[in-house]
């Protein structure tokens, strides 16, 4: 077992024994490469693992708080509420990346969020996402899709088994027929 670049060595350390002790219901509950990080969450500041998201339909977006897009906060909150009691999670991770639209702090977007749109759906600290600074995630997110985030509210769709994912542009908006339909099916394990 090769644990190169593992955020969690002691993770797969205890599957790969409980593997060879012959408990394949630890190994069933691997988490999937695309997952396994750990981030910081905007509203509480604690350490969220993605890894509790296994199973789920996970909607990855970067966000800004002073974008023509902005709006979408909306959308995505209204996505999350419908959804989420099917398996759906929506994750923020506001960037400063695309013309300096989210200059704020953690609790100033935090607050922006919550009282401007309602957002419940979780998000975490900010960070970046493009280029040689972005998180781990977005790196794995642009090498799966071969697409990088080319502006605020670019959409990144993994599926229920962790590997899938697909990629959509920052225009297209949350309830676009062509997003509701991949997150369905995603949804039904398609």
């Amino acid at each position: 077992m090769v644990m190169t670049g593992l955020s969690n060595p002691i993770r797969y350390l205890a599957i790969f024994l409980a593997v060879v002790a012959g408990d394949a219901s630890a190994a069933s509950s691997t988490c999937p490469t695309l997952l396994d990080h750990r981030f910081s969450s905007l509203q509480e500041g604690t350490q969220q693992d993605l890894c509790q998201y296994r199973g789920k339909v996970v909607l990855v977006v970067n966000t800004a708080s002073y974008c023509g897009n902005t709006p979408q906060y909306d959308g995505l909150e209204k996505l999350y509420q419908v959804y989420r009691d099917k398996g759906l999670v929506v994750l923020g991770f506001p960037s400063n990346d695309f013309g300096a639209q989210e200059p704020g702090g953690n609790k100033e977007i935090s607050d922006f969020c919550r009282l401007t749109y309602g957002v419940r759906f979780p998000m975490m600290a900010k960070t970046t996402v493009i280029g040689t600074g972005a998180n781990a995630l977005y790196r794995q997110l642009e090498a799966a899709t071969g697409q990088r985030p080319g502006w605020n509210f670019h959409k990144y769709l993994i599926g229920r088994d962790g590997k899938t994912v697909k990629s959509f542009d920052n225009s297209l908006q949350p309830q676009a027929p062509a997003l509701v339909g991949a997150i369905e099916k995603a949804l039904a394990g398609q």
